[in-house]
């Protein structure tokens, strides 16, 4: 099943971010996200791209399923920061709760990053990027998206 196939269309979004990433404030900042995605490779895919017009810059997600591991790997690339790897990678659960992670260095630290989809419905859905410097025992959400279909 492509669990990703409810995000194919086009969206607007209210996206917040985290003024300081680990380092225990509470100051975020707001703006607006416009994402089209569409499917690719029979399903077993989807690419999206993001623009954020009040920052002046956008992004690009490639999204790919490996049935044998019922698993998907996502891929990030913006056009300031330019490609990030490791992917994150994960399933979607029996709650419909899609979680992905990856070990990596934020700022010369290790850390593990987590992608959450939450929320989804036909018109609707929420993605939330947070950093964990304990393995996963403590999460920081320092970036969440809330996305309504356009079409």
């Amino acid at each position: 099943m492509n669990t990703f196939d409810f995000f194919v269309g086009t969206w607007t979004s209210k996206q917040r971010r985290l003024r300081e990433v680990l380092a225990g404030g509470d100051d975020w900042y707001e703006f607006t996200g416009m994402s089209r995605c569409w499917s690719v490779l029979g399903g077993k895919g989807n690419f999206d791209e993001v623009t954020f017009p009040e920052l002046g810059y956008g992004g690009v997600t490639l999204r790919l399923y490996d049935e044998a591991r019922d698993e998907w790997s996502l891929y990030w690339a913006g056009s300031r920061t330019g490609l990030s790897l490791p992917p994150v990678v994960g399933r979607f659960g029996a709650d419909g709760r899609g979680v992905f992670t990856a070990d990596e260095l934020y700022d010369g630290r290790p850390i593990t990053v987590r992608f959450l989809w939450s929320e989804i419905t036909e018109t609707s859905c929420r993605w939330e990027q947070a950093f964990s410097t304990d393995q996963g025992a403590t999460w920081e959400a320092n970036w969440i998206a809330d996305f309504t279909r356009t079409s």
